[in-house]
């Protein structure tokens, strides 16, 4: 009988078995890695964590300094830069505001922030040079030494006087007004000045048809005449309420007459 031949097997353990070995192999070495790679961001979001908990506990803002407001509060001024919980921290502030300066706020040029320390913020105000004031159709405009109305408002300001007298007919933002006299604006930016510097403080300031100005102390109306001498008048104005005790009074003081020389400022008193 003749032998049947067997069949060769087409499996081949040996490779078999060296290919699932490295299959294990690799499959831990990746297992590997990946752990590796989970270690290294966890330690990552560790090291922000830490950072991110220290710029909070050390970069609190405490103190905030304002400079050159006058228009506005400290506390107003604050809530206008600190807009949110972020604005508490020096350093987002500081990224905020870098070479950065806030604009288009009302009666202010621009503001600065300075980081003074880790827990200390300084606000620099700019406010725009306004001379006064005109209302105009419900609205107060206001205006700087140029005439040129930079804001306009629905509340009358205590800082600058309303200017009476002059006149126009219309009133454009950001336009110089339509007045006869140019150099009326900066003679009524010279006027506040030297009340400032002599802390006058008038409400109203009225220019007549030949621009004579006449200044307006709650019941105290002051006649200073042409703009001739006015530093003079204006100093005299102050010593006047000062000895003459004429607060709560009401009438006229004449001082357009008024020189070192006449010293003349008689006083009129309304009659009630």
């Amino acid at each position: 009988m003749a032998k049947r031949r067997r069949r060769k097997s087409s499996i081949k353990p040996r490779r078999f078995e060296f290919h699932n070995r490295w299959h294990i192999k690799d499959s831990i070495r990746n297992n590997r890695s990946l752990y590796i790679i989970a270690l290294i961001i966890l330690a990552v979001l560790l090291i922000i964590a830490g950072v991110i908990k220290y710029i909070a506990d050390n970069y609190t803002i405490q103190n905030v300094y304002v400079n050159g407001n006058k228009h506005y509060t400290d506390e107003e001024i604050i809530d206008m830069v600190m807009t949110d919980r972020l604005c508490k921290n020096s350093m987002y502030l500081s990224i905020k505001y870098r070479n950065k300066s806030i604009r288009n706020i009302p009666f202010i040029e621009k503001m600065d922030v300075d980081i003074v320390s880790p827990d200390s913020v300084r606000i620099n105000v700019y406010e725009k040079a306004i001379a006064g004031y005109i209302t105009y159709l419900g609205h107060y405009m206001y205006f700087d030494r140029e005439g040129i109305v930079v804001e306009s408002s629905f509340e009358p300001s205590d800082e600058v006087p309303q200017v009476m007298g002059l006149s126009f007919n219309s009133v454009i933002i950001h336009e110089k007004l339509p007045v006869e006299n140019d150099e009326v604006f900066e003679e009524i930016l010279d006027i506040t000045q030297l009340l400032a510097k002599y802390e006058l403080h008038c409400d109203k300031i009225f220019f007549d048809s030949d621009y004579n100005v006449y200044l307006y102390f709650g019941g105290i109306e002051v006649s200073i005449g042409s703009k001739d001498n006015i530093d003079e008048k204006i100093i005299a104005l102050k010593k006047i309420f000062r000895t003459e005790q004429l607060e709560g009074k009401s009438g006229l003081l004449e001082m357009k007459d008024y020189n070192e020389d006449t010293k003349n400022t008689p006083f009129y008193p309304k009659n009630e």
